[in-house]
């Protein structure tokens, strides 16, 4: 009798953590969810950085946002929704090597990220795209490509269906943030708690663009099986890119000239020499 009335008085007591610790869960999932860096980013002083210009952005909502605009030789421009941690600061290198392309790059610091105000929402992000978007069309900029980094890539994807791009291109991209978090609490009811899931993978459908997936074979954070079920779920005309050794952050420097190679000639075949200017 005495061992049953501890068993179940146990059984008791782990549910009551459970509970308990799921309600944390969805009390804080943004700060489980996002990694901003809200520091202020200055423009980098180096000689070859001259011409990126801050750019202030006010969303819908009221909020301030900084990014950063450099101008290219090419009429197009990649349009920069990074990933979650950090800010377009700690992006700079990658930054240098797409506008050596030739490409114009503008790169967005969202909400609670690189100075800009707010904290980091869904809806919110896509507030701060369509900022973005507003802005670049104000300055005449109309030819864009959307380029999602990981967490990112969400945004481009709700951007291409709300104002289409030329082109799209999505690297370490992921089916849903609901997959993503399964997989980084299988423990957790994660269906029931989430809050913003970035449901890319329904979106894509309705994306009648040329899209370029990117991701890493060894990504340990994305697994690429969410990447491919995302291309999967495209249309035509469409582009699977796997970089073999290169895991979540280190597409670009694991890949190297093939890297910078593929994302080239997939804008050259996709968008026309009409966006190309005689050098």
């Amino acid at each position: 009798m005495f061992f049953r009335h501890f068993y179940w008085r146990l059984v008791r007591d782990l549910a009551m953590l459970y509970v308990v610790f799921a309600g944390l869960v969805y009390l804080f999932q943004r700060k489980l969810q996002y990694f901003p860096d809200p520091t202020s980013v200055p423009l980098p002083p180096d000689p070859k950085y001259r011409g990126i210009e801050t750019v202030n952005l006010t969303t819908t909502d009221g909020l301030r946002l900084f990014a950063w605009h450099w101008p290219g030789r090419f009429p197009a421009t990649l349009v920069i929704f990074h990933g979650n941690a950090g800010h377009r600061g700690h992006r700079l290198d990658w930054i240098e090597d797409l506008h050596s392309l030739g490409y114009g790059v503008f790169v967005l610091d969202y909400r609670g990220y690189g100075g800009s105000e707010g904290s980091p929402t869904e809806e919110g992000f896509y507030r701060d795209g369509e900022a973005a978007v507003r802005w670049l069309e104000k300055q005449g900029i109309r030819d864009l490509v959307y380029f999602g980094e990981s967490l990112g890539c969400g945004v481009a994807v709700e951007m291409a269906k709300r104002q289409p791009p030329l082109a799209l291109i999505l690297q370490s991209g992921f089916s849903s943030a609901l997959d993503v978090a399964r997989k980084a609490y299988p423990y957790l009811p994660v269906r029931l708690l989430m809050k913003d899931r970035f449901d890319s993978k329904q979106k894509m459908a309705k994306i009648l663009r040329p899209a370029l997936f990117i991701h890493g074979e060894q990504d340990s954070i994305i697994p690429m099986k969410l990447g491919r079920a995302l291309y999967e779920a495209a249309n035509e005309p469409k582009t699977w890119f796997p970089i073999p050794e290169a895991d979540h952050n280190d597409l670009p420097w694991v890949g190297g000239k093939t890297y910078l190679e593929g994302i080239q000639g997939f804008l050259q075949r996709q968008i026309g020499s009409r966006h190309f200017k005689a050098e």
